[in-house]
């Protein structure tokens, strides 16, 4: 008795355990400017929950500009160097629409994160989008 109540209290645990084929995917894509520019744009597409992280090297003083175009249930936050999406507060947000334009504090490697909002992404949506970032 003791073994099938085991069993069928391991099998419903199984069941409800996620897997680690159901992860969202986060995608890292270091941003490179080609030698004499200052920006860098390029299009990317999200579903459900996945994200995109673009990481840029920028030096204490510089200004920075991120504008996202292609899709309203896009958004993005910045997090300065050393920081990690999720765990520390965004230095700031956008979306379309909405461009963020900041002088840097510190010299290092700012991560952009990229993601679909709560709503489109618990529906499992596609959105593409095109992002561009400026240092000047």
């Amino acid at each position: 008795m003791k073994r099938a109540l085991f069993l069928a209290l391991a099998a419903a645990l199984a069941v409800a355990m996620p897997t680690a084929s159901g992860a969202d995917k986060v995608t890292t894509t270091p941003v490179q400017f080609a030698k004499g520019t200052s920006s860098f744009s390029t299009t990317h597409s999200l579903q459900g929950y996945d994200s995109v992280n673009y990481t840029l090297a920028a030096k204490a003083g510089q200004s920075m500009r991120i504008s996202l175009t292609g899709n309203s249930n896009v958004g993005f936050n910045i997090y300065a160097p050393d920081d990690i999406p999720g765990v520390a507060t965004a230095l700031g947000s956008g979306s379309e629409g909405q461009d963020w334009h900041g002088v840097l504090s510190a010299s290092g490697t700012y991560t952009v994160q990229v993601y679909q909002v709560r709503a489109a992404a618990r529906r499992g949506s596609r959105a593409t989008y095109a992002i561009s970032f400026a240092i000047h």
